[in-house]
């Protein structure tokens, strides 16, 4: 088995699910008696949450491309950075060290366009929502993303913010997301993206209106089949 590596603590409840997950799997795919050869980076996310200015920015790209190379010293053979938003500093994140970094929208965009999906809504951080680092990956694969709409990524920006990434899940958030997704659906959206790793704690990624493409899920599945590739 191939030894993953991954950047977490963006938030720790994430980092949480990315183990469970990618643990789960390597037990379906192996065995119950197999668990996954996993070496994690955490990271404080005090220092890294809700960047704005390009010098904050610049600092985050530093601070990730060091927790990469803290990985690939410690015989990881490809890296997951268990954050949507902090792939806005993949490019030098991905320069930093010789091993691949997997890329959570890339993940997300060949699933998609395996089930051949057209038109799709996009949910997450603000950033996530309006900045093109994370939508060209899914227009690249002729993917149409419905226009952000503002009260929606002021909603989703507040609920992940000063909710999801404190460990809180409201019912009230619940049905904040309903709505929003309900709301998609009628404005023609063929799917649901969760571009944030701490959306499924609001969203029944499994019983929903319209199909839900849960970003960590998929990333952990390419995850584990870097893994076991060779296996």
């Amino acid at each position: 088995m191939r030894k993953i590596g991954l950047i977490g603590g963006m938030s720790w409840y994430s980092t949480r699910t990315y183990y469970e997950h990618i643990n789960r799997l390597v037990q379906a795919r192996v065995g119950q008696g197999s668990s996954a050869s996993m070496v994690i980076e955490s990271l404080d996310f005090a220092e890294l949450s809700r960047l704005s200015s390009d010098a904050e920015w610049t600092r985050a790209a530093k601070t990730l491309a060091a927790a990469a190379k803290r990985l690939e010293k410690a015989g990881a053979t490809a890296i997951l950075i268990g954050a949507n938003s902090m792939h806005k500093v993949y490019d030098q994140v991905a320069k930093a060290v010789d091993v691949p970094i997997i890329h959570i929208a890339e993940c997300v965009a060949e699933r998609m366009a395996g089930g051949r999906v057209k038109k799709a809504a996009l949910l997450g951080t603000r950033n996530v929502m309006l900045e093109s680092f994370y939508r060209q990956k899914l227009i690249a694969r002729d993917i149409e993303l419905l226009p952000p709409e503002m009260p929606f990524v002021e909603t989703l920006d507040r609920v992940i913010y000063d909710e999801l990434l404190k460990g809180k899940v409201s019912r009230q958030a619940e049905r904040e997301l309903k709505t929003i997704i309900t709301n998609l659906e009628q404005d023609g959206a063929q799917a649901i993206v969760l571009g944030c790793t701490e959306l499924e704690m609001v969203v029944d990624v499994d019983a929903n209106v319209l199909p839900i493409f849960d970003c960590t899920r998929i990333h952990a599945e390419a995850a584990v089949d870097w893994m076991l590739a060779d296996a």
